[in-house]
């Protein structure tokens, strides 16, 4: 029995479930190949970067999903997904994102619609509804915290994990309510080995007139990633932005004495039902990972990495 890339959830024929499917459209009845391997997605990404309005690191490209023909399209402009292909050095990033964006879910994170599309070559590649977006031409107003804290993309990572609830404090309609989001997405991140949540990878979006935290993205264990290269874990680091001006062996104190009590300021009982909220998921968690599309070894290095954390925080 297989798995759905995009539900997780086991499928008795073909690729995608049906659930999956009505995930990205209605209308839509299948899901082809992407009529392109790896390397050719990662050329067509370097061709097309100077015509997209998405950036990053990792090749991207934009997509519109033609579910007429079931299949996406690239497309200069216009696009409603970003697609991530295989990377060239570090390997299996698009499971791992489409893994990691899936557990955030299993928690109570807000995510866009996310998943893996097979290519010409059997590789999957990554892709994620854009959520600046809606309708045809309308977009919605969303800045990231690098915008909001006046810095620029080459000052992504001079800021602090301090700094975040300052940016909440001032923006958000109810700093309340986004802070609570904010810890619960910090202590994911810190479990799953995310060490990238640089202020790019924050944003905030305006719905309904209201200013919170946008869907979460960039969602991937970048630990996991850094060991299948042979990297060893006691020289990585834990965050992108220091806490307690620390990047290294943050533990409870950290995060739940100074972070969530202190700097967040929240009470003890909202602190436990955040913490209750990945507990919970854990079990799952270990369930989807034994089950995702990354390859064994990445699953037990997965699985090994949250029992340390979940016990560095005492959980």
């Amino acid at each position: 029995m297989n798995r759905c890339p995009i539900t997780y959830e086991p499928c008795t024929e073909g690729i995608y479930s049906q659930a999956g499917l009505r995930m990205l459209s209605p209308n839509l009845r299948y899901l082809n190949d992407l009529p392109y391997d790896a390397r050719q997605q990662r050329r067509e990404a370097v061709l097309r970067a100077g015509k997209m309005s998405i950036q990053g690191v990792q090749p991207k490209l934009s997509v519109r999903l033609n579910a007429k023909q079931g299949v996406f399209d690239v497309v200069d402009r216009g696009g409603r997904f970003v697609l991530k292909p295989q990377h060239e050095v570090y390997p299996n990033l698009p499971e791992n994102e489409g893994l990691t964006m899936h557990l955030a879910k299993l928690c109570g994170i807000e995510v866009p619609v996310s998943g893996l599309v097979r290519s010409t070559d059997g590789s999957w590649s990554y892709f994620v509804r854009r959520f600046d977006r809606v309708g045809h031409k309308d977009k919605v107003a969303v800045e990231d915290f690098a915008q909001l804290s006046g810095g620029r993309r080459d000052t992504k990572y001079d800021s602090s994990m301090e700094q975040l609830v300052k940016v909440i404090d001032v923006h958000c309609t109810f700093p309340a309510v986004e802070k609570v989001k904010l810890l619960k997405r910090s202590l994911f991140n810190f479990l799953v080995g995310n060490e990238d949540m640089h202020l790019k990878n924050h944003s905030l979006i305006t719905r309904k007139g209201k200013v919170e935290l946008a869907p979460a993205y960039d969602y991937l264990s970048t630990t996991v990633a850094y060991l299948a290269m042979g990297e060893s874990i006691e020289a990585l680091e834990e965050t992108a932005l220091p806490l307690q001006g620390k990047k290294r062996r943050l533990g409870r104190k950290n995060w739940i004495g100074y972070y969530a009590e202190e700097r967040l300021g929240l009470p003890s009982r909202v602190i436990e039902r955040v913490r209750d909220d990945l507990i919970r998921a854990a079990p799952l968690w270990h369930e989807r990972i034994d089950g995702s599309f990354l390859p064994t070894v990445q699953q037990e290095r997965y699985t090994g990495l949250l029992k340390m954390r979940f016990a560095t925080l005492g959980w």
